[in-house]
């Protein structure tokens, strides 16, 4: 029954990495740093072009810990506007409160996974990307967000009228 139960461990173990290495091969690596001569562990930076908005980059940091289970969930997460950004492109994402996920990275053979969400503001014309851990380390789940403004690009559009005499008579009010 052991034997049985190391084997399937090691199926499983093995089936992981390569899930991983696939996946992590969807981002560019831009950055390896070591964190010393004494650790197994790096800082690895990676781009990510968001899928449906070309127009959008961000910048992943987390640590990689090689030969280690023990992989920490902290990381860091910058998006920019690298490119254009159309109303055609926004047409096309989920605008619910949820958002959608638009990278997803194994980050160890302990099921944690790196998942990074955008969630479109429509209030202030604005992509919000959180990147989160699922798994809970130290009794929190490890997030992040970046956010990247629509003003000066092809999807902005101008306030409506009706709602900022709104936003004034709430002003007002108070």
């Amino acid at each position: 029954m052991k034997l049985l139960m190391r084997k399937l461990l090691n199926v499983k173990t093995l089936s992981l990495a390569f899930l991983g290495t696939l996946l992590s091969g969807c981002g560019d690596d831009v950055g390896k740093v070591s964190l010393g001569l004494f650790t197994t562990k790096d800082v690895i930076i990676e781009a990510q072009q968001d899928p449906k908005v070309p127009g959008v980059t961000c910048h992943i940091s987390r640590i990689e810990a090689n030969l280690d289970f023990a992989d920490p969930s902290d990381m860091g997460i910058a998006c920019r506007q690298t490119g254009p950004i159309s109303a055609s492109h926004l047409a096309n994402i989920d605008k619910s409160k949820q958002g959608e996920v638009v990278f997803k990275a194994s980050l160890s053979v302990l099921f944690k996974v790196l998942k990074v969400r955008r969630i479109y503001d429509a209030e202030h014309q604005t992509l919000i990307y959180l990147s989160y851990s699922t798994k809970e380390t130290d009794g929190s789940h490890k997030h992040a967000i970046s956010t990247v403004p629509l003003y000066g690009t092809d999807a902005w559009q101008a306030p409506d009228q009706t709602a900022e005499k709104k936003t004034e008579a709430k002003t007002s009010a108070n």
